[in-house]
This record gives C-alpha cells, sequence and structure tokens, in this order.
C-alpha cells in the first residue's frame, strides 16, 4: 500500500528528527530515491508541518556542515582496507 505524499513527509521528518539522519538514510531506511526524500522535507513538510519542517530543516543543515568530515573518515577506511589486503591480512 503505497502511503500518500503529504503524510509520507511528515513520517520522514520525524524519522529524520528522531534519529539526526541524513537525506541518504532516510531514503535508504524507506526505500525511496533521495530526491523524494529531499523534495518531502523541504516542500511537502514545510505546508504539512511548519514547526516539524523547521526542526527537520535545522538537522539537515548539521548534517550538510558535518558532511566533508563523514568523507573524510570514509576516504580514509578506503585507503586502510587497500593496504591491508596488500599486507595479506
Amino acid at each position: 500500500m503505497k502511503i500518500p505524499p503529504a503524510q509520507r513527509a511528515v513520517t520522514l521528518g520525524r524519522y529524520i528528527l528522531e534519529n539526526k539522519a541524513t537525506v541518504r538514510a532516510a531514503a535508504r531506511q524507506f526505500g525511496i530515491s533521495k530526491s523524494t526524500v529531499h523534495k518531502d522535507v523541504s516542500e511537502r513538510l514545510k505546508r504539512e508541518d511548519p514547526e516539524l519542517y523547521t526542526q527537520v530543516k535545522d538537522v539537515l543543515e548539521i548534517n550538510k556542515q558535518e558532511r566533508h568530515i563523514r568523507g573524510g573518515l570514509a576516504t580514509r577506511e578506503k585507503y586502510r582496507e587497500i593496504a591491508k589486503h596488500k599486507r595479506g591480512y
């Protein structure tokens, strides 16, 4: 059964707020695209629940500011794994 977009936007907003989740994590959790999550929380949620929208926007802004740190950690781990395989572990 398909959830109406307005209801889905509120559900996504609550999930992101409760879990401090990224757009990517929310998309993975609900089995939808990042574009859909972004549209739901940036447009539909604003109309459906303006207070929740403000809170979710704050969480996503923090995630955006931390994005470069997560990317650096992922790259570091990638090269750590490559080095580990070269050593034969």
